[in-house]
């Protein structure tokens, strides 16, 4: 979704560009509901955690991380980063990448409570102020037996998604509850919190 925002009343300045610093396609349905036009970007940087970095340091330095590298390239904007990961038992879930490792995460779910940090940052790349947080999510597991775990990857193939599921679409299934203040956050762009950073910013939504 590309393009510009501007005031349509004469004589006022107009609005920065936004950027999704994402190629993330849930990402970017996500901030469609907003009603703002956007562009998007892709940020194109190290994501390996740091030695001793808690995954709450993570997601925020990452997601700040993505949305400055974007910001080298679009001035006069406000960019969007953001980043996740899941954790089970302090220990973080990256992207299973296969059917394999899909399985061994869903395992570990299985009966247990797994916590979603998202960060979030909104850049702007004229005054160089960056806005970020972490924001949790909870989803409890329910039991999983094999069967179900190899019938749900068969539908679904969630090996590019952190915890090895869609929540926005068959991995519903898989849970028991969910506990959060923004289930966006789940899907990976924490809209409520993004919507205060950008009224800071001068742009309303509605």
């Amino acid at each position: 979704m590309n393009g510009t925002i501007t005031e349509g009343t004469a004589g006022k300045t107009a609005r920065p560009r936004i950027v999704l610093g994402s190629t993330s396609p849930f990402r970017r349905t996500l901030l469609e509901k907003l009603g703002i036009q956007f562009e998007v970007d892709s940020p194109e940087i190290d994501e390996q955690p740091q030695v001793g970095e808690e995954p709450e340091q993570l997601v925020v330095r990452l997601a700040r991380a993505k949305a400055e590298a974007v910001a080298a390239r679009h001035p006069d904007s406000l960019v969007i980063g953001s980043d996740q990961v899941a954790c089970i038992d302090g220990q973080i879930l990256g992207k299973p990448g296969s059917r394999e490792n899909a399985v061994a995460q869903l395992v570990a779910a299985s009966g247990k409570r797994v916590t979603f940090f998202t960060g979030l940052c909104l850049y702007n790349s004229t005054t160089g102020n960056a806005q970020a947080i972490c924001e949790p999510f909870y989803v409890h597991f329910r039991q999983l037996d094999q069967q179900q775990i190899e019938r749900y990857l068969d539908a679904e193939a969630p090996y590019n998604c952190a915890g090895s599921f869609k929540s926005e679409g068959l991995g519903i299934s898989l849970f028991s509850r969910l506990e959060g203040d923004d289930p966006n956050s789940l899907i990976g762009l924490p809209l409520i919190r993004l919507i205060a950073f950008l009224d800071a910013e001068g742009i309303g939504i509605p």
